[in-house]
């Protein structure tokens, strides 16, 4: 399959042997969103990272994923990587959802059927707004890693999973009780799963709870 020359920037191999190729594309307001793809097939997921990682973090879970037949698109947001955009110096304001948006009508415009979104943190925070925004049916399933919508959730159009540690917390205390509130709203079907522990997020997957995590994922984004 020849890639565009605009889009193409590199080819490596991963771990599993399938060809990975880092491309870039557009987002509606003028911004470009730098991206790793991994696999092929009709089913997809994009990854969005959380504030201290970047599109290359996703590399283990993204193998996994085309391993089970996902095309995979792990994205630096705007202001991280190559990605730029409007509002990339001003991170509590920056529209990343558009991100989001461009990935997943990037993969659609590419022949892909189903797009779902995995976000850790301020990714997953994205990935509820780019569904809440978008079109129905525009975004499949998003699972939040230690997340939730910033927008009122209620307004999700996605079926959604949300995994967070009992024990996460920040400067302005336990993450929980937010997220569970915007999982009350959230419309069905939707399913919270609380971990032990304090890990936030993509340091999930830096715990002994990795695979099982990495399981529930599977099991979620597979189930009919």
């Amino acid at each position: 399959m020849s890639v565009p020359r605009t889009t193409f920037l590199a080819i490596v191999v991963t771990t599993l042997g399938a060809a990975q190729q880092t491309i870039s594309f557009p987002t509606e307001d003028g911004g470009r969103v730098c991206a790793d793809v991994y696999g092929l097939g009709g089913r997809a997921v994009v990854l969005a990272h959380g504030g201290r990682f970047k599109k290359e973090s996703w590399r283990e879970q993204a193998s996994v994923l085309a391993s089970e037949g996902f095309q995979v698109l792990a994205i630096d947001f705007r202001g991280f990587g190559c990605s730029t955009g409007p509002g990339e110096k001003d991170f509590d304001h920056a529209p990343f959802e558009n991100d989001v948006v461009a990935a997943v009508r990037y993969l659609k415009a590419h022949g892909v059927k189903t797009v779902s979104v995995v976000g850790g943190s301020f990714g997953g925070e994205a990935a509820g707004d780019a569904s809440i925004k978008s079109a129905p049916g525009e975004i499949d399933r998003i699972v939040f890693l230690g997340a939730a919508p910033n927008l009122p959730a209620e307004g999700l159009k996605s079926r959604a999973l949300f995994i967070v540690a009992r024990d996460d917390a920040n400067d302005a205390g336990p993450r929980l009780p937010r997220i569970r509130a915007q999982y009350e709203k959230a419309p069905q079907p939707k399913e919270l799963i609380v971990l032990d522990g304090s890990a936030h997020a993509q340091f999930l997957f830096q715990t002994d709870q990795s695979d099982w995590v990495m399981r529930e994922i599977l099991r979620f984004l597979s189930t009919p």
